[in-house]
């Protein structure tokens, strides 16, 4: 099993050279890959602290690729509706380039109503702004000559350069629970990510999953599903070993609090009994 962190890019950790330590001991800890979350304006009543110091998705990316050298660097998960896909997907491109391939692209439709709204979506939209946004990307991205035309997005004529290291793409893990987001995961990516769920709790999705598996085709050149998942709690080695029962085979870890010292206690420990233990 692989071991993602989750974190990095709010509080105590804002700070430019606690950023690159942290992200710099996960790397040597064992860490697979590095993830990023995707809030840009939350609204003040909102669950998450809204006060809470966190950067930008892209930003930290850009930063990490240059302080690390061999972790995963994943987007964990983009909003795509609250994203325009034309410059997601050049800033995308460059961030695996400059991280020679290491790039995740983790996607999802996004929650927060006020915060779509300020970006000029909605939850009405959020799920066909979603598949249009990422078929636009991959149409950039994998097309010789690009060219789209959808509801939200469109164009022609244009190509943008250097294309992302991977090929055709970076691989696409998609988030989310519910019928839409196990047929996304089955259509188009290589991984599901599931946030909050106890080992036993696991079945309910991997059933989603494989209903979608044989109501929508996969594609053969995806591979089988990588399923990724962050547990709602503190997770010891037993639970570690319960999930890979479960066909996990990836946990993203997040630090009870994002302020003090919690996460650097969470990497010393994965590294000392999980990573490689598991």
């Amino acid at each position: 099993m692989d071991f993602g962190l989750y974190g990095l890019h709010k509080g105590s950790s804002v700070e430019p050279g606690r950023l690159r330590d942290r992200a710099q001991r996960a790397e040597e800890a064992g860490f697979e890959s590095l993830w990023v979350g995707d809030h840009i304006a939350l609204p003040v009543d909102a669950p998450d602290p809204p006060d809470e110091p966190r950067l930008e998705l892209v930003t930290t990316l850009t930063y990490l690729a240059a302080v690390t050298s061999r972790a995963k660097l994943a987007t964990g998960v983009a909003i795509l509706p609250m994203r325009h896909p034309v410059l997601l997907a050049k800033q995308l491109a460059s961030i695996d380039v400059l991280s020679s391939g290491r790039l995740i692209v983790g996607i999802g439709v996004g929650y927060v109503q006020r915060e779509l709204e300020a970006l000029g979506a909605s939850l009405a939209d959020r799920g066909a702004r979603t598949d249009e946004h990422l078929a636009a990307m991959w149409a950039l991205w994998d097309e010789a000559a690009p060219a789209f035309e959808g509801r939200f997005v469109s164009f022609d004529g244009v190509m943008e350069r250097p294309l992302p290291v991977q090929r055709p793409h970076p691989p696409v893990v998609c988030g989310g629970h519910g019928p839409a987001a196990y047929r996304r995961a089955v259509e188009l990516a290589a991984g599901w990510y599931g946030w909050g769920l106890e080992p036993e709790q696991l079945a309910g999705a991997l059933a989603g999953l494989r209903d979608a598996g044989v109501r929508y085709e996969r594609r053969p050149e995806l591979g089988d599903l990588e399923i990724t998942i962050t547990p709602p709690r503190s997770c010891d080695h037993d639970m570690a070993l319960r999930y890979a029962e479960a066909g996990v085979h990836r946990l993203v870890l997040e630090p009870p609090t994002s302020e003090g010292t919690a996460i650097d206690e969470l990497i010393d420990r994965a590294g000392n009994e999980l990573i490689d233990n598991v």
